[in-house]
């Protein structure tokens, strides 16, 4: 069963990653734990560097906030022996939660890039996405990625595939620098960077509350279920369970 939207309808695509155009398995059991593994290797490697003094700076400030709000993160020392341990334990209990934190996503993205160039990590794109986003350039719509990983990351992701380097494919990268994907700002802004009108805009992902914020903004929608996604709630958007299912009608 395919959608047909208009040519004339839309002028952008912008497409989430996890569950999207890859399988959420690749994240968490690949990606997350490489993460985890060479999380104490990359700190010590990196200590000193400006950098890293940065990121430290970062986390710490989402750490105070975690015990402003009674999270009971783990405790963190400014020690200089034992700086490094603090920052690291609080990374891997954000790991623990999955939790959105932007110190997190910028340092798993710096990890990732070190595999990515090494050949320990290749990414895994469902067979459809390239050929579609090929097909979509050339009806002259500009491709986006929108992703809750960092900008850095996603361009690690889509210039390491068993597909090739896809990175010339696209047109923007956009992480949650922009704004929470659960809120509709975020895509009128993406909107705004991307040069067009915000209802001329095709957002897809298989996240509902993703696709509901995307659609309150004012995005054309739909919701991507590949096969084997644990996350199987529905929203009102269409489905397609393959990019081949999007039919860009040209006449209409």
């Amino acid at each position: 069963m395919s959608v047909r939207i208009p040519r004339g309808a839309i002028d952008s695509i912008v497409l989430d990653i996890e569950g999207t155009i890859a399988a959420i398995a690749f994240v968490t059991q690949t990606l997350f734990p490489f993460a985890r593994r060479h999380l104490r290797e990359h700190l010590a490697a990196h200590r000193g560097s400006d950098s890293q003094r940065d990121l430290i700076h970062r986390l710490r400030a989402e750490w105070r906030q975690d015990v402003e709000r009674g999270n009971d993160p783990p405790t963190w020392t400014d020690e200089a022996d034992r700086g490094l341990e603090s920052a690291a334990a609080y990374v891997e209990w954000l790991m623990d939660r999955d939790r959105k934190s932007p110190a997190l996503k910028l340092l798993q993205g710096r990890i990732w890039e070190r595999g990515y160039r090494s050949g320990e990590l290749t990414s895994g794109l469902f067979g459809d996405v390239r050929p579609a986003i090929e097909r979509w350039r050339a009806d002259g719509l500009r491709v986006a990625i929108y992703s809750s990983g960092s900008e850095q990351a996603q361009r690690l992701f889509v210039a390491h595939t068993r597909d090739g380097d896809l990175t010339p494919l696209f047109a923007g990268f956009f992480d949650t620098s922009v704004g929470a994907k659960t809120e509709p700002a975020s895509y009128r802004r993406i909107a705004a960077a991307l040069g067009c009108a915000i209802d001329r805009v095709l957002f897809v992902s298989d996240a509902p509350t993703e696709i509901d914020a995307a659609a309150e903004a004012g995005c054309h929608v739909l919701q991507c279920r590949r096969p084997g996604d644990p996350r199987q709630s529905t929203t009102s958007a269409e489905v397609i369970r393959s990019f081949d299912e999007i039919v860009i009608d040209r006449s209409a």
